[in-house]
């Protein structure tokens, strides 16, 4: 009963210190750790997710395209899939993608589990299908253990594989930024131009749409509001999943999580740095000409935003039946 008082009072008091930061009264929340996983299905989640096996050519791997050491994309407009082919779109960034409200630039995948059997199967991307992939695992005695270990049962299938992957995924959210930092009290966590550079992101209405703990992500927006965008890319966003007309260049809202490390910028990958970014979204989105102080301002804020990256310990995938082990590719 005494444990119980206590622990009661100490939930108060967080709360009522939690109140008194900055992060009470900010269109922005913190990036909270992830709770409340299976530690085992993320185990073999990050196998899953660093196996190039799970490919046609047996050299592409999810982290071929969300690296891991690269803020969670590829640092190219589009990426390089199956015999070079080049992507139609922005690989995303797959940090921090637990907290969207769908998966992919168009959401047609309602969650991660959704999303990751997608590249698999992509004749663009992976260019495997289910079937041979779950083949390749059923032909490695140690998948197969692990895989009855962690489900508990003696069959595998696709449901499980992207199950482990989407467990592996929700772990890769990136709190502790410096903007955290100054939510949660740290007061001198920012510098005087950052604090100005979030004035001017929240007075402008940036945070319209940026907004949330991932600061975006929650929602879809027409890209060229004010302004048409002219893009080069024939991807026409929300309305490839909807048929509606009226969502037409809808796309996912991006997160600014890490934005300084996930470049180029858009679902075309046609800003380069965040600099041409912030003018691009300021006029086509808000109607609005940042001068170039301004622009360094909001700039010297978004930076502020990249947190604790991923533990980047590669795993040792399970040696092929008939094959010496292949080496885990590099993050980089």
């Amino acid at each position: 009963m005494k444990r119980t008082i206590i622990s009661a009072a100490i939930v108060m008091l967080s709360g009522l210190a939690l109140a008194q930061t900055p992060a009470a009264d900010e269109p922005i929340q913190p990036i909270q750790r992830a709770v409340n996983i299976d530690l085992g299905m993320v185990e073999l989640g990050k196998k899953l997710y660093f196996d190039p096996r799970l490919s046609k050519s047996g050299f592409i791997s999810c982290n071929s395209c969300h690296n891991l050491s690269m803020g969670g994309t590829d640092n190219i407009p589009s990426s390089i899939g199956d015999q070079w082919q080049q992507g139609p779109i922005n690989a995303p960034t797959v940090l921090n993608s637990s907290l969207n409200l769908a998966q992919f630039w168009d959401g047609r995948a309602g969650d991660l589990k959704a999303q990751a059997g997608g590249p698999i199967a992509n004749p663009g991307e992976m260019a495997f299908t289910h079937t041979l992939a779950i083949g390749v695992l059923e032909s490695i005695p140690a998948y197969v253990r692990e895989f009855k270990l962690v489900f508990g049962k003696d069959k595998i299938d696709i449901e499980q594989v992207t199950a482990a992957i989407a467990e592996f995924e929700k772990t890769l959210v990136t709190p502790n930024s410096r903007f955290d930092q100054w939510l949660l009290g740290k007061h001198d966590a920012l510098t005087k131009t950052e604090l100005e550079g979030y004035a001017l992101f929240k007075d402008s209405g940036c945070v319209a749409c940026h907004n949330g703990a991932a600061v975006g992500g929650n929602s879809f927006q027409k890209m060229g509001l004010v302004e048409p965008y002219k893009s080069s890319v024939a991807a026409e966003g929300r309305s490839a999943v909807t048929g509606q007309d009226a969502d037409r260049f809808n796309f996912k809202v991006p997160t600014l999580r890490n934005v300084e490390l996930t470049y180029p910028y858009f679902h075309d990958g046609a800003a380069n740095t965040l600099t041409e970014a912030v003018d691009t979204m300021g006029r086509l989105q808000l109607g609005k000409k940042f001068t170039k102080e301004e622009n360094a301002k909001i700039v010297a804020f978004l930076k502020t935003l990249t947190g604790d990256q991923p533990n980047l310990i590669l795993p040792i995938l399970p040696p092929s039946s008939d094959s010496t082990p292949r080496p885990t590719p590099f993050a980089k």
